[in-house]
């Protein structure tokens, strides 16, 4: 049975009496009086945890007789009866916390009967832990609920890892005749004036004089009359903000402002700026968190082992908690940042190497690649293996001799050869007896790999969207008696009607094009078969080991000999035409071209409709004389295929597309490729643009036109203009752009990091190395000194097994 809290039941109720007629007289010497009763019984109840709630009432209780009007004591009254109905949480006891869970206790009046229920709701008291909804803290209804639930807060902890985006440094306290024009600083100040007056277009301006004993300072707030209620002529106030100039004057412009307290939140400190929502203020929401983290911090369990912290230098949880909201200086910031990023890493790197301990303790099939067969394969090429490709070759063949399934990554720059490699891979195991699946994301890509494959792997098939009726059947048919020994193919070859006799390697090209159950797909169409994952975007090194860490990683760092670098030049737009007259001289002198249209973010229809208009422009009147060719992404594949054999064939000059174009086209007689709007691409995509030219013995240009007169777009491009080594733009991107660019939908089922950055290597090695140390002694975390950690995995994963 619930029962009422007596100080809220008996305010209350004085409260319902005195809204009959707003004189002050429902209780004996007034609410002022009374407030004396209220601190008394009210402290006794809740106990200091809600002090500044208490305090609160009892300051709306002693302004009461001062305010003007019936409607402002009518307000007043109503907003006291809503606090009264959002009663502090009664805490549970340090004693009774299991990871911050506590039974809360029932409140017991004197009366050996319950009262009977007034019109305020009866307070809950429930199992309270840092997993309840967040509606069990004071102040949070289920509208503020629904409004912290938009910014990712559902339960109590969620509310602990909210981080402020920023902070506002309001920690230098000045006296006014030391105020300077332009600085953030923090003034203690009485209140000498304070009046409210209208503007002509309707709103209102509450202006202040500020004196401290060594000058004065006005200041003025806009559109919020309501602060004459609580900033008073008399009272000690603290604001913060920036010193601005009218008049010749110093003043501050709608300042943060607080009563001067013994603890202040949005003034004289470094105050957090958090991330808010419609019906969220900053206020509110800071004064939310300070309760919050005033009581929960040392309820939450810290889950990295000792051992970890005490090597790495850490700040303890609670501490870095109460930190990383309230910091006490910038030093002690920077340690609680760190702490936690670390704590996402360490997690992150805990996951990867389980995920990697799990794929290895699964048995596989080992295939026995003999040498002869490796050495004819490598003899029958026009052309011998670079050093990279060589190393990355007796890698992969050491996995298909061993009984655990591979489990690789090969990456490279544009042109360095990996194809060949996957090549050599799959002839290998269809050499030992089994068949081979290299799975792309587009048509044109699986065509271009078909073409490349066919004469090194001369049992070869084609299984697309585009392969239909009898032909499908006859591969569908081949793959099942083995007949077939290898195939490429699209999102086709994961349909439940494609299975294989015997699938040993399963190849898969721009892997983070598929999401993670396409991925699984392929691989289960086999008895755990060895697994190559390729892509052409190099990837740094931090995300080497984040992204990928749970695979192993060959890469070729070096390109074949011969091979031309390509001339890039920025173009202005201004200079647009000379461009135009670029590509022409190369078309008369039998070259072809590719113009890459504007990238556009809204949609494939939009960004389709923009290239059809564009390769209209340029038939019309640019190019009237020249050989125009579209390609798209929203073209039927036959018609891509159509575009893609006439521009192969050289029966277009110029081939317009979108950036379907990115990868798969391989042209030797392609020597220009124009991009529009280059600004709007990452680095590593204009890289991958870049390399769809110089395949050939002609020299080969790229020319880039920006489409923002931005310095930093600029920069961005003289970067490309400057090398052409994709590692090194990889990085450059990473560092401009962030990982956005590699995650791409980021349909693995990476986890979200709140502080940690992937761009931090220093960091992320550091994480790695004392996870891979930690995880060496106890791999499954099974140890009951670890249970914490292990939960801690689960929960950051959150399910998320599969990232392959």
């Amino acid at each position: 049975m619930k029962f009422m809290i007596k100080p809220i039941d008996k305010l209350t109720k004085i409260i319902k009496l005195e809204a009959t007629k707003y004189q002050d007289q429902a209780v004996y010497g007034g609410l002022a009086r009374y407030a004396d009763t209220w601190l008394q019984e009210a402290a006794s109840t809740f106990g200091p945890e809600a002090d500044e709630w208490t305090r609160d009432v009892d300051g709306r209780l002693r302004a009461y007789a001062d305010l003007p009007d019936d409607g402002a004591r009518q307000k007043a009254l109503t907003a006291l009866l809503e606090m009264l109905q959002s009663p502090p949480t009664l805490e549970p006891s340090p004693a009774q916390q299991d990871e911050g869970v506590g039974e809360e206790k029932e409140e017991q009046t004197a009366s050996p009967t319950p009262k009977p229920a007034s019109t305020l709701p009866a307070p809950t008291y429930a199992r309270t832990g840092l997993d309840s909804p967040v509606t069990a803290l004071r102040g949070v209804g289920s509208h503020q609920s629904e409004r912290l639930g938009r910014l990712g807060v559902q339960t109590i902890r969620d509310l602990l890892y909210l981080f402020p985006y920023r902070y506002d440094d309001y920690s230098q306290l000045k006296p006014v005749n030391r105020l300077e024009y332009g600085e953030d600083v923090t003034l203690i100040a009485q209140v000498k004036e304070a009046r409210v007056r209208q503007t002509r277009g309707g709103g209102s301006l509450f202006k202040v004089v500020l004196s401290d004993g060594t000058g004065s300072i006005e200041a003025t707030w806009f559109n919020q009359p309501y602060l004459a209620d609580k900033i008073r002529r008399g009272r000690q106030i603290v604001v913060s903000g920036h010193v601005d100039e009218y008049l010749g004057r110093l003043c501050f412009t709608s300042p943060e402002w607080e009563l001067m307290q013994n603890e202040l939140l949005h003034t004289a400190r470094l105050v957090p700026i958090y991330p808010l929502t419609k019906g969220i203020g900053a206020k509110w929401l800071r004064g939310l968190m300070k309760r919050a983290v005033n009581y929960w911090p040392k309820r939450l369990p810290d889950h990295l082992p000792e051992s970890v912290m005490r090597e790495a230098g850490l700040l303890n949880l609670e501490t870095a908690i109460a930190q990383i909201h309230f910091p006490d200086d910038n030093g002690l910031l920077k340690r609680a940042r760190h702490r936690l990023a670390f704590d996402e890493l360490f997690v992150l790197q805990i996951g990867l190497l389980h995920r990697r301990h799990l794929w290895r303790s699964e048995s596989g099939k080992s295939l026995p690649v003999d040498d002869s067969a490796l050495d004819n394969f490598v003899r029958r090429l026009p052309f011998e293996l670079t050093n990279a490709q060589q190393r990355a070759l007796r890698q992969i063949v050491a996995d298909l001799r061993s009984d655990r399934p591979m489990n690789r990554l090969l990456q490279g720059d544009v042109g360095s050869g990996k194809t060949v490699v996957a090549a050599a891979a799959m002839a290998l195991a269809v050499a030992a007896g089994g068949q081979a699946a290299l799975m792309a994301p587009t048509e044109i890509l699986a065509e271009q790999h078909l073409s490349n494959l066919k004469p090194q792997i001369p049992n070869l098939r084609l299984l697309t969207g585009s392969v239909t009726g009898p032909e499908r059947e006859e591969i569908y048919a081949g793959l099942a008696d083995g007949s077939v020994d290898v195939v490429v193919g699209t999102h086709a070859l994961i349909q439940e009607s494609v299975q294989f006799k015997s699938l040993a390697l399963a190849v898969i090209d721009e892997q983070h094009r598929f999401g993670v159950s396409q991925r699984a797909a392929l691989r289960q169409k086999g008895y755990n078969p060895h697994l190559l994952v390729m892509t052409a975007t190099p990837i740094p090194r931090s995300l080497e080991l984040t992204l990928w860490g749970h695979l192993d990683v060959s890469t070729i760092d070096e390109m074949p000999p011969g091979r031309k670098p390509i001339v890039t030049r920025l173009i202005l737009p201004t200079e647009r035409e000379r461009a135009y007259s670029f590509v022409r001289s190369q078309i008369e002198k039998g070259r072809q071209a590719f113009i890459i249209c504007p990238l556009v973010e809204e949609s494939d229809k939009i960004e389709a409709k923009a290239a059809i208009e564009e390769y209209e422009r340029l038939q019309k009147y640019i190019f009237s004389d020249l050989r125009l060719g579209l390609l798209h992404g929203r073209m039927k594949g036959e018609e891509k295929e159509g575009a893609m054999a006439q521009f192969v064939r050289g029966e277009l000059d110029i081939l317009v597309a979108t950036s379907v174009v990115e990868v798969g086209i391989d042209v030797p007689n392609a020597s220009v490729m124009l991009i529009e709007g280059a600004d709007r691409f990452g680095l590593a995509q204009l890289h991958q643009f870049r390399g769809r030219v110089g395949r050939g013995e002609h020299d080969s240009y790229c020319l880039l036109v920006s489409g923002s007169p931005s310095s930093e777009a600029q920069e961005r491009l003289q970067t490309v203009e400057a090398t052409d080594d994709g590692f090194e733009l990889a990085q450059k991107d990473l560092e401009m752009r962030g990982p956005g660019e590699f995650l791409g939908a980021r349909q693995s089922g990476f986890p979200d990091l709140n502080l940690a950055s992937v761009t931090d290597l220093r960091l992320v090695e550091s994480a790695r190395e004392a996870a891979r140390r930690f995880f060496e002694t106890d791999p499954e975390l099974a140890d009951p000194d670890n249970r914490l950690l292990a939960r801690q995995v689960a929960r950051f994963w959150k399910g998320k097994g599969e990232i392959s």
